[in-house]
Protein backbone atom coordinates (compact mmCIF):
# COMPACT_ATOMS: atom_id res chain seq x y z
CA UNK A 1 0.00 0.00 0.00
CA UNK A 2 1.31 3.10 -0.68
CA UNK A 3 2.07 5.80 1.96
CA UNK A 4 -0.34 8.75 2.48
CA UNK A 5 0.56 11.36 4.55
CA UNK A 6 -2.23 12.16 7.26
CA UNK A 7 -2.77 15.73 7.67
CA UNK A 8 -6.56 14.97 9.42
CA UNK A 9 -7.22 16.61 12.54
CA UNK A 10 -6.97 12.74 13.65
CA UNK A 11 -5.61 9.94 13.51
CA UNK A 12 -2.13 11.56 12.77
CA UNK A 13 1.10 9.51 11.77
CA UNK A 14 2.46 8.07 14.49
CA UNK A 15 6.40 7.77 14.60
CA UNK A 16 8.16 4.63 14.32
CA UNK A 17 9.73 4.58 17.58
CA UNK A 18 5.99 4.35 19.08
CA UNK A 19 5.19 1.86 16.59
CA UNK A 20 8.21 -0.36 17.34
CA UNK A 21 7.10 -0.02 21.13
CA UNK A 22 3.53 -1.96 20.31
CA UNK A 23 5.76 -5.07 18.61
CA UNK A 24 7.08 -5.45 22.56
CA UNK A 25 5.85 -9.15 24.15
CA UNK A 26 2.36 -8.41 25.91
CA UNK A 27 2.42 -8.99 29.81
CA UNK A 28 0.10 -10.31 32.01
CA UNK A 29 -2.10 -6.94 32.97
CA UNK A 30 -2.32 -7.97 36.37
CA UNK A 31 1.24 -8.77 36.97
CA UNK A 32 4.17 -6.50 38.26
CA UNK A 33 5.36 -5.63 34.92
CA UNK A 34 2.41 -4.08 33.67
CA UNK A 35 1.89 -2.34 36.78
CA UNK A 36 5.15 -0.42 36.25
CA UNK A 37 4.96 0.55 33.01
CA UNK A 38 0.96 1.36 33.85
CA UNK A 39 1.98 3.83 36.93
CA UNK A 40 5.47 5.49 34.37
CA UNK A 41 2.60 6.20 31.76
CA UNK A 42 -0.01 7.49 34.09
CA UNK A 43 2.58 10.12 35.32
CA UNK A 44 3.41 10.80 32.13
CA UNK A 45 0.29 11.79 31.21
CA UNK A 46 0.04 14.15 34.16
CA UNK A 47 3.07 15.63 33.55
CA UNK A 48 1.52 16.49 30.15
CA UNK A 49 -2.09 17.31 31.25
CA UNK A 50 0.19 19.35 33.91
CA UNK A 51 -1.74 18.54 37.55
CA UNK A 52 -0.50 17.33 40.24
CA UNK A 53 -3.90 14.87 39.84
CA UNK A 54 -4.11 11.19 39.27
CA UNK A 55 -4.73 10.31 35.60
CA UNK A 56 -5.86 7.49 34.29
CA UNK A 57 -6.02 5.66 31.26
CA UNK A 58 -9.01 4.19 29.20
CA UNK A 59 -9.26 1.61 26.73
CA UNK A 60 -11.43 3.37 24.37
CA UNK A 61 -11.55 6.84 22.14
CA UNK A 62 -11.59 10.25 23.38
CA UNK A 63 -15.63 9.90 23.63
CA UNK A 64 -15.32 7.06 25.94
CA UNK A 65 -13.57 9.48 28.19
CA UNK A 66 -16.40 12.25 27.16
CA UNK A 67 -18.44 10.06 28.66
CA UNK A 68 -16.39 9.13 31.73
CA UNK A 69 -16.17 12.74 32.67
CA UNK A 70 -19.78 13.52 32.53
CA UNK A 71 -21.70 10.25 33.72
CA UNK A 72 -19.01 10.11 36.76
CA UNK A 73 -19.60 13.49 38.55
CA UNK A 74 -23.11 14.38 37.76
CA UNK A 75 -26.21 12.36 39.03
CA UNK A 76 -29.57 11.67 36.44
CA UNK A 77 -31.78 14.87 36.84
CA UNK A 78 -28.95 17.24 37.49
CA UNK A 79 -27.91 20.09 34.99
CA UNK A 80 -25.00 20.58 33.18
CA UNK A 81 -24.35 23.51 30.70
CA UNK A 82 -23.05 22.70 27.65
CA UNK A 83 -21.06 24.80 25.33
CA UNK A 84 -21.77 23.93 22.04
CA UNK A 85 -20.42 25.40 18.95
CA UNK A 86 -19.67 21.92 17.10
CA UNK A 87 -19.81 18.42 16.50
CA UNK A 88 -18.22 17.58 19.98
CA UNK A 89 -19.79 19.93 21.46
CA UNK A 90 -22.95 18.07 20.45
CA UNK A 91 -21.77 15.32 21.37
CA UNK A 92 -20.97 16.27 25.16
CA UNK A 93 -24.55 16.95 25.00
CA UNK A 94 -26.03 14.35 23.65
CA UNK A 95 -23.74 12.14 26.02
CA UNK A 96 -25.31 14.09 29.02
CA UNK A 97 -28.75 13.25 27.63
CA UNK A 98 -27.90 10.01 27.31
CA UNK A 99 -27.39 9.45 31.38
CA UNK A 100 -30.29 11.63 32.22
CA UNK A 101 -28.75 14.25 32.83
CA UNK A 102 -30.88 17.67 32.37
CA UNK A 103 -28.81 19.83 29.64
CA UNK A 104 -29.01 23.84 29.17
CA UNK A 105 -27.28 24.34 25.91
CA UNK A 106 -24.68 27.40 25.44
CA UNK A 107 -24.93 27.51 21.52
CA UNK A 108 -22.18 29.49 19.75
CA UNK A 109 -22.20 30.14 15.97
CA UNK A 110 -20.30 27.24 14.44
CA UNK A 111 -16.97 29.05 13.58
CA UNK A 112 -16.48 31.06 16.35
CA UNK A 113 -15.40 30.81 19.99
CA UNK A 114 -17.68 31.37 23.61
CA UNK A 115 -16.79 34.21 25.32
CA UNK A 116 -15.94 33.74 29.14
CA UNK A 117 -19.12 36.66 29.68
CA UNK A 118 -21.29 34.03 27.92
CA UNK A 119 -20.42 31.42 30.65
CA UNK A 120 -20.50 34.04 33.82
CA UNK A 121 -24.29 35.16 32.66
CA UNK A 122 -25.52 31.55 32.64
CA UNK A 123 -24.06 30.78 35.16
CA UNK A 124 -25.26 33.56 37.22
CA UNK A 125 -28.96 33.03 35.71
CA UNK A 126 -29.17 29.21 37.32
CA UNK A 127 -27.94 27.95 40.54
CA UNK A 128 -28.61 24.61 39.68
CA UNK A 129 -26.12 24.02 37.41
CA UNK A 130 -23.62 21.69 38.45
CA UNK A 131 -21.34 21.52 35.72
CA UNK A 132 -20.19 22.84 32.54
CA UNK A 133 -18.98 20.93 29.58
CA UNK A 134 -16.14 23.08 27.48
CA UNK A 135 -14.66 21.89 23.87
CA UNK A 136 -11.24 23.19 23.95
CA UNK A 137 -10.40 22.76 20.23
CA UNK A 138 -13.31 22.29 17.82
CA UNK A 139 -11.72 20.03 15.55
CA UNK A 140 -15.40 20.42 12.96
CA UNK A 141 -14.38 24.08 12.42
CA UNK A 142 -10.85 24.96 13.39
CA UNK A 143 -11.68 27.01 16.69
CA UNK A 144 -9.99 26.97 20.26
CA UNK A 145 -12.06 28.22 23.24
CA UNK A 146 -10.82 30.13 26.12
CA UNK A 147 -10.32 27.73 28.46
CA UNK A 148 -7.78 30.10 30.74
CA UNK A 149 -10.42 32.67 30.60
CA UNK A 150 -12.99 30.54 31.59
CA UNK A 151 -11.07 29.31 34.05
CA UNK A 152 -11.05 32.45 35.97
CA UNK A 153 -14.54 32.71 35.58
CA UNK A 154 -15.38 29.69 36.87
CA UNK A 155 -13.78 30.11 40.53
CA UNK A 156 -16.28 32.56 41.14
CA UNK A 157 -19.02 29.24 40.84
CA UNK A 158 -19.34 25.88 42.80
CA UNK A 159 -19.86 24.30 39.48
CA UNK A 160 -17.39 21.73 37.81
CA UNK A 161 -15.50 22.69 34.77
CA UNK A 162 -15.37 19.35 32.63
CA UNK A 163 -12.71 20.39 29.40
CA UNK A 164 -12.52 18.50 26.53
CA UNK A 165 -8.73 18.59 25.38
CA UNK A 166 -8.65 15.38 22.87
CA UNK A 167 -7.18 17.71 20.36
CA UNK A 168 -5.36 20.45 21.69
CA UNK A 169 -3.24 18.57 24.70
CA UNK A 170 0.30 18.20 23.77
CA UNK A 171 -0.18 20.76 20.73
CA UNK A 172 -1.69 24.19 22.44
CA UNK A 173 -1.50 25.71 25.93
CA UNK A 174 -3.25 23.09 28.64
CA UNK A 175 -2.52 23.78 32.42
CA UNK A 176 -4.72 21.65 34.05
CA UNK A 177 -4.05 23.03 37.46
CA UNK A 178 -3.43 26.21 36.70
CA UNK A 179 -6.47 26.97 34.64
CA UNK A 180 -8.67 25.08 37.46
CA UNK A 181 -10.01 22.38 35.37
CA UNK A 182 -11.81 19.73 37.09
CA UNK A 183 -12.47 17.11 34.82
CA UNK A 184 -9.14 16.95 32.16
CA UNK A 185 -9.97 14.44 29.23
CA UNK A 186 -7.41 13.34 25.52
CA UNK A 187 -6.91 10.90 23.47
CA UNK A 188 -4.24 8.86 21.88
CA UNK A 189 -4.35 9.82 18.28
CA UNK A 190 -4.22 13.19 17.96
CA UNK A 191 -1.71 15.44 19.57
CA UNK A 192 0.04 13.22 21.56
CA UNK A 193 0.72 11.69 18.35
CA UNK A 194 -0.12 7.63 19.10
CA UNK A 195 -2.59 4.66 17.57
CA UNK A 196 -6.14 4.93 17.79
CA UNK A 197 -7.93 3.24 20.69
CA UNK A 198 -7.01 5.14 23.89
CA UNK A 199 -8.27 7.91 26.07
CA UNK A 200 -6.79 9.20 29.55
CA UNK A 201 -8.63 11.16 32.14
CA UNK A 202 -8.02 13.41 35.30
CA UNK A 203 -10.00 14.72 37.96
CA UNK A 204 -9.22 17.27 40.66
CA UNK A 205 -10.19 16.84 44.29
CA UNK A 206 -13.65 18.69 44.05
CA UNK A 207 -14.69 15.93 41.16
CA UNK A 208 -13.67 13.53 43.24
CA UNK A 209 -16.03 14.54 46.08
CA UNK A 210 -18.90 14.86 43.55
CA UNK A 211 -18.27 11.19 42.09
CA UNK A 212 -18.59 10.43 45.74
CA UNK A 213 -22.05 11.51 45.71
CA UNK A 214 -23.54 10.58 42.42
CA UNK A 215 -25.45 6.58 42.08
CA UNK A 216 -23.07 5.39 39.44
CA UNK A 217 -25.01 5.42 35.94
CA UNK A 218 -22.04 3.94 34.25
CA UNK A 219 -20.25 0.33 34.57
CA UNK A 220 -17.00 0.14 32.39
CA UNK A 221 -16.40 3.91 32.34
CA UNK A 222 -17.19 3.85 36.02
CA UNK A 223 -14.11 6.17 38.18
CA UNK A 224 -13.89 4.84 41.25
CA UNK A 225 -13.67 1.57 40.07
CA UNK A 226 -10.52 2.64 37.68
CA UNK A 227 -9.59 4.29 41.24
CA UNK A 228 -9.89 0.98 43.53
CA UNK A 229 -8.04 -0.82 40.94
CA UNK A 230 -5.11 1.72 40.39
CA UNK A 231 -4.49 1.89 44.05
CA UNK A 232 -3.68 -1.91 44.02
CA UNK A 233 -0.26 -3.36 44.17
CA UNK A 234 0.79 -3.29 41.39
CA UNK A 235 -1.21 -0.91 40.32
CA UNK A 236 -4.04 -2.29 37.74
CA UNK A 237 -7.42 -1.40 35.70
CA UNK A 238 -10.43 -2.43 36.20
CA UNK A 239 -11.04 -4.42 33.38
CA UNK A 240 -8.76 -5.78 30.30
CA UNK A 241 -6.74 -2.99 28.68
CA UNK A 242 -4.98 -2.83 25.48
CA UNK A 243 -1.56 -3.43 26.98
CA UNK A 244 -0.18 -2.95 23.56
CA UNK A 245 -1.77 0.92 23.26
CA UNK A 246 -0.22 1.29 26.95
CA UNK A 247 3.49 0.37 25.45
CA UNK A 248 2.32 2.84 22.25
CA UNK A 249 0.91 5.56 24.71
CA UNK A 250 4.47 5.48 27.15
CA UNK A 251 6.46 6.09 23.89
CA UNK A 252 4.30 8.93 22.79
CA UNK A 253 4.44 10.26 25.86
CA UNK A 254 7.96 10.36 26.14
CA UNK A 255 8.73 11.74 23.25
CA UNK A 256 6.25 14.36 23.80
CA UNK A 257 8.37 15.54 27.21
CA UNK A 258 11.41 14.56 25.31
CA UNK A 259 10.60 17.94 22.60
CA UNK A 260 9.49 19.71 25.91
CA UNK A 261 5.69 21.24 26.31
CA UNK A 262 6.63 24.28 25.70
CA UNK A 263 9.05 23.50 22.12
CA UNK A 264 5.86 21.41 21.17
CA UNK A 265 3.33 23.99 21.75
CA UNK A 266 5.26 26.72 19.70
CA UNK A 267 6.06 24.06 16.99
CA UNK A 268 2.31 23.61 16.58
CA UNK A 269 1.34 27.38 16.80
CA UNK A 270 4.25 27.96 14.33
CA UNK A 271 2.41 25.30 11.90
CA UNK A 272 -0.98 27.00 12.25
CA UNK A 273 0.06 30.61 11.58
CA UNK A 274 2.21 29.10 8.45
CA UNK A 275 -0.62 26.87 7.30
CA UNK A 276 -3.25 30.37 8.08
CA UNK A 277 -1.20 32.58 5.76
CA UNK A 278 -0.83 29.52 2.99
CA UNK A 279 -4.85 29.29 2.41
CA UNK A 280 -4.48 32.81 2.13
CA UNK A 281 -1.67 33.11 -0.60
CA UNK A 282 -3.57 30.26 -2.26
CA UNK A 283 -6.70 33.03 -2.18
CA UNK A 284 -8.82 30.73 -0.09
CA UNK A 285 -10.96 31.33 2.74
CA UNK A 286 -10.65 30.53 6.70
CA UNK A 287 -13.79 29.11 7.97
CA UNK A 288 -12.98 30.03 11.54
CA UNK A 289 -12.63 33.24 12.91
CA UNK A 290 -8.71 34.16 12.85
CA UNK A 291 -8.48 35.57 16.24
CA UNK A 292 -9.58 31.90 17.85
CA UNK A 293 -8.53 30.01 15.11
CA UNK A 294 -6.88 26.36 16.73
CA UNK A 295 -3.06 25.31 17.13
CA UNK A 296 -3.85 22.28 15.42
CA UNK A 297 -6.67 22.38 12.50
CA UNK A 298 -6.85 24.86 9.97
CA UNK A 299 -10.80 24.86 8.57
CA UNK A 300 -11.23 26.33 5.30
CA UNK A 301 -13.80 27.46 2.62
CA UNK A 302 -14.44 24.71 -0.33
CA UNK A 303 -14.04 27.48 -3.40
CA UNK A 304 -16.74 27.71 -5.37
CA UNK A 305 -17.91 25.53 -7.81
CA UNK A 306 -15.27 22.77 -7.04
CA UNK A 307 -16.86 19.71 -5.41
CA UNK A 308 -15.62 17.56 -2.13
CA UNK A 309 -15.01 14.76 -3.83
CA UNK A 310 -13.22 16.25 -6.44
CA UNK A 311 -11.08 18.49 -4.52
CA UNK A 312 -10.42 16.15 -1.53
CA UNK A 313 -10.04 13.42 -3.98
CA UNK A 314 -7.52 14.32 -5.91
CA UNK A 315 -5.24 15.36 -2.85
CA UNK A 316 -5.59 11.94 -1.87
CA UNK A 317 -5.59 9.71 -4.97
CA UNK A 318 -2.83 11.97 -7.12
CA UNK A 319 -0.78 13.62 -4.54
CA UNK A 320 -0.82 11.28 -1.96
CA UNK A 321 -2.14 13.60 0.93
CA UNK A 322 -5.48 13.29 2.78
CA UNK A 323 -7.18 16.16 4.03
CA UNK A 324 -10.94 15.88 6.08
CA UNK A 325 -14.06 17.32 4.67
CA UNK A 326 -16.64 19.01 6.65
CA UNK A 327 -19.48 17.67 9.10
CA UNK A 328 -22.71 17.97 9.73
CA UNK A 329 -24.35 21.01 7.45
CA UNK A 330 -20.71 21.58 6.64
CA UNK A 331 -20.52 18.91 5.21
CA UNK A 332 -19.16 19.58 1.12
CA UNK A 333 -18.58 23.56 2.26
CA UNK A 334 -15.40 23.39 4.24
CA UNK A 335 -12.41 21.05 4.30
CA UNK A 336 -9.58 20.99 7.01
CA UNK A 337 -6.34 20.41 7.48
CA UNK A 338 -4.97 18.74 10.75
CA UNK A 339 -1.16 20.11 11.25
CA UNK A 340 -1.15 17.92 14.84
CA UNK A 341 1.32 15.25 16.04
CA UNK A 342 4.51 14.98 14.47
CA UNK A 343 4.70 17.14 11.87
CA UNK A 344 6.81 20.08 10.35
CA UNK A 345 8.37 21.82 7.37
CA UNK A 346 8.27 18.98 5.37
CA UNK A 347 4.59 17.86 5.79
CA UNK A 348 3.25 21.48 5.25
CA UNK A 349 5.08 21.88 1.93
CA UNK A 350 3.46 18.49 0.50
CA UNK A 351 0.09 19.03 1.95
CA UNK A 352 0.09 22.51 -0.06
CA UNK A 353 1.60 21.50 -2.82
CA UNK A 354 -1.26 18.46 -3.15
CA UNK A 355 -3.75 21.82 -2.42
CA UNK A 356 -2.23 24.46 -4.77
CA UNK A 357 -1.80 21.40 -7.75
CA UNK A 358 -5.22 20.37 -7.09
CA UNK A 359 -6.89 23.72 -7.34
CA UNK A 360 -4.66 24.50 -10.07
CA UNK A 361 -5.34 21.45 -11.83
CA UNK A 362 -9.24 22.10 -11.48
CA UNK A 363 -9.50 25.48 -12.42
CA UNK A 364 -9.76 27.07 -9.48
CA UNK A 365 -6.44 28.88 -9.21
CA UNK A 366 -3.38 30.66 -11.33
CA UNK A 367 -0.78 30.16 -9.14
CA UNK A 368 -0.57 26.70 -7.73
CA UNK A 369 3.30 27.45 -6.04
CA UNK A 370 1.35 29.83 -4.12
CA UNK A 371 1.10 28.25 -0.83
CA UNK A 372 4.64 26.39 -0.84
CA UNK A 373 5.87 29.78 -1.37
CA UNK A 374 4.18 31.53 1.62
CA UNK A 375 5.14 27.67 3.61
CA UNK A 376 8.85 28.66 3.23
CA UNK A 377 8.62 32.13 4.21
CA UNK A 378 6.93 31.27 7.32
CA UNK A 379 9.71 29.28 8.50
CA UNK A 380 12.69 31.03 7.51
Amino acid sequence: MDEILLMLPGPTTVHPRVLNAMSQAVVNHRGAKYGEILTETSELMSDVFQTSNQSYLLTGSGTAAMEAAISNVVNSGEKVLNVVGGKFGERFMKIANAHGITTEELAVEWGTAVTPEAIKAALDADEDIKAISVVHNETSTGVAAPIEAIGKVMKDYDALYIVDTVSSLGGDYVDVDKFGIDVCITGSQKCIAAPPGMAAITLSDDAWAAADKVDSHTFYLDMQAAKKSGDKNPPQTPYTPSVSLTYAMNEALKMVMEEGLENRVARHHKAAKASVAAVKALGLELFADEKVSSATVTAVKMPEGITDADFRGTVRDKYGVELAGGQDHLKGNIFRIGHMGNISYKELVQTFAAIGMTLKGLGAIEDAGAGVASITESYL
